[in-house]
């Protein structure tokens, strides 16, 4: 199972570098949960470093409110997994970097950290273009790992999605 996740990242990767530098539009990620997993299926395509401005693995709270602009209040309110922090995360990675494009993910991988209200495998992925932030939750099954690799295509799938959303809007 885990080998054609693998697989499908990679081909999400691949129409991602495809479309991106069909358009010269980039893209900048920030990744908690993920811890990297985006970024590395976005460099392992070739041309990515056209379109692929910068990975950013923002695991602490403080490095989102630093290197993103994660606002304290958010963070406090609702939390690191939250669809607030989320968006902020994904429209700090765009804006403070300066990309067409911000993809951010933030979740509980496990096996520990889950609650009643969010658990284990609970993941918020997030992308911000200019005019539009979207949000999406889920809920993954399955180990830490497989958590992560599911996470990483279901993010790729959104970044496609907003990339499609911008071309409809020109």
């Amino acid at each position: 199972m885990e080998n054609n996740l693998k697989m499908r990242a990679e081909e999400l990767a691949d129409q991602v570098v495809n479309s991106l530098t069909n358009r010269g539009w980039t893209v900048t990620s920030s990744e908690s949960c993920t811890g990297g997993l985006i970024s590395a299926e976005l460099v392992g395509i070739p041309g990515a470093s056209n379109v692929f401005d910068q990975g950013l693995i923002t695991y602490s709270n403080q490095a989102k409110e630093s290197l993103l602009g994660v606002r304290h209040e958010t963070l406090d309110l609702f939390g690191a997994v939250s669809p607030q922090t989320a968006r902020e995360m994904a429209f700090g990675s765009r804006v403070c970097y300066q990309s067409d494009f911000g993809l951010a993910s933030t979740g509980i991988a496990g096996p520990d950290g889950g609650s009643d209200g969010k658990p284990v495998g609970t993941v918020y992925l997030s992308c911000s273009y200019e005019g539009n932030t979207l949000v999406r939750h889920y809920v993954f099954s399955g180990d830490r790992n497989t958590v992560r690799i599911k996470a990483t295509a279901a993010a790729l799938e959104l970044l496609l999605d907003c990339i499609r959303e911008r071309e409809n809007e020109e």
